[in-house]
């Protein structure tokens, strides 16, 4: 029996220690073990899932660059100009492009209507070098003066002397503000500087040659005998050429430049004015020189002048436009209207769009009617005188348009446009002396016209 139990033990010591060397572990072992097992397949399967999205943003995501905003590069005021008499002063500020400004009054006296100093900061701007301060001492305004007020505002200070109104507005391409000052009008124009010219400047070679040509025929051209007129109220006229210099104006397919053509027919119309009228006529070039648009408004208003006649030679995208039509200063009442204005102008129409917004204002103490009723007289003399010497000329009438040579000007004021120098055959009359001396009759009868209306 003994015997029996020891090969018992022995053969369960046996198949313990088997169990033991193989790796058997008890159920709780076995348990732990499978959820290890589990838990770290679970985890491979999530890195798995995870890292495809990863590595695929990783290859094409750029690095990120922190981008700054492009800062305005600032208005550089280049030049501050005057024109003056006793009674007007216009202050031309430019800059090298547009930007805003704010306009400040300063009175003598809290709650007083007379000011001391009219000021406007302009922002995102700086002086140039050569921008200097102005001493003017014309009774209206003592001085203008510019400073850098901050690192990007430039302050103009108007110091004020003794004025009645004034009227702040812009002209474009190049940016400028326009003030304009009025005060106590003088009772005789005499007593004004008798005239003002364009700086001296030889003519070119091209408009010499053109200009000799039209006088050795125009002294062949009689004009029809005129009674002299006793010229009243109207004692002064200003004649303004278009363009010149280095604005030909519009050009026409055989190369006639506006320039040439409107300096013959102004110089003629002058002429006219002084010997057969006894008028006396201010050109504001009388030569190939480039005058400024707001300088030509500002020579009329400075020689004191009754009547600004501005000529012109028209243009247009279609090639068969053609005939006669005269301006007076006002909102364009068509597209046509718009577009002239803005070549005109030397601008673009959004341009011309903001010089409308701003007229109302400026047009309050303008002479609309007396424009109006010199535009109606010049515009039908005008195209009597052409019809009678070519029947199929067209007659455009009398029209409206924001036109920068006009704004500002204190008398009636009027632009002309002669012909289509854009039309092939208007350019060939634009090119004969006998056209243009018809053309500058034709003003003349309507001046006349306007002159005995006012009796």
């Amino acid at each position: 029996m003994p015997r029996r139990i020891s090969a018992c033990l022995l053969i369960i010591f046996t198949l313990v220690f088997a169990v033991h060397a193989s790796g058997a572990v008890p159920e709780k072992r076995k348990s732990a073990k499978k959820s290890a097992s589990a838990a770290k397949k679970q985890q491979k399967n999530l890195q798995k899932k995870s890292v495809k999205p990863v590595k695929a943003a990783s290859k094409k995501l750029p690095p990120v660059v922190a981008v700054e905003k492009p800062q305005a590069i600032p208005a550089e005021l280049t030049e501050v100009r005057h024109w003056s008499t006793p009674d007007y002063t216009r202050i031309a500020v430019t800059l090298s492009h547009e930007t805003f400004f704010e306009k400040h009054e300063i009175a003598k006296t809290p709650g007083s209507g007379i000011l001391s100093r009219i000021f406007f900061d302009i922002n995102g701007a700086r002086l140039a070098p050569g921008a200097r301060d102005l001493t003017i001492g014309d009774g209206l305004l003592k001085s203008v003066r510019v400073a850098q007020y901050k690192p990007d505002t430039v302050r103009v200070v108007l110091d004020v002397d003794n004025i009645r109104d004034y009227k702040i507005f812009t002209f474009s391409d190049p940016f400028r503000i326009i003030v304009d000052v009025k005060g106590e009008k003088p009772t005789e124009i005499s007593a004004l500087s008798p005239a003002v010219s364009a700086p001296p400047q030889a003519s070119s070679t091209a408009l010499k040659e053109l200009q000799a040509e039209l006088h050795r025929e125009a002294a062949t051209i009689k004009p029809s005998p005129r009674p002299k007129l006793k010229p009243g109220k109207i004692r002064r006229i200003v004649v303004d050429p278009g363009h010149g210099g280095k604005d030909p104006g519009a050009v026409g397919l055989s190369g006639l430049q506006e320039k040439d053509v409107v300096l013959s027919i102004g110089q003629k119309v002058a002429k006219k004015l002084k010997d057969e009228l006894g008028i006396d006529a201010v050109m504001t070039r009388s030569t190939d020189v480039f005058i400024e648009l707001q300088e030509r408004t500002a020579i009329a208003n400075q020689v004191g002048a009754d009547l600004f006649i501005s000529i012109h030679a028209n243009a247009a995208l279609n090639r068969k436009a053609n005939g006669i039509e005269t301006y007076y200063l006002n909102l364009a009442k068509t597209e046509k209207a718009a577009q002239l204005a803005a070549r005109e102008n030397g601008t673009s129409l959004e341009k011309v769009s903001l010089l409308q917004a701003v007229l109302f204002d400026l047009m309050a103490n303008y002479k609309l009617n007396d424009s109006a009723h010199l535009a109606d007289e010049v515009q039908k003399a005008l195209f009597k005188r052409i019809s009678g010497q070519d029947p199929s000329t067209k007659n455009l009438g009398v029209k409206q348009g924001p036109f920068y040579v006009l704004v500002g000007a204190t008398m009636p004021s009027i632009l002309v446009e002669s012909a289509f120098i854009s039309n092939l055959q208007e350019e060939v009359k634009l090119a004969d002396p006998k056209y243009l001396e018809e053309t500058a009759e034709g003003i003349i009868d309507g001046v006349v016209a306007y002159i005995a209306a006012q009796k």
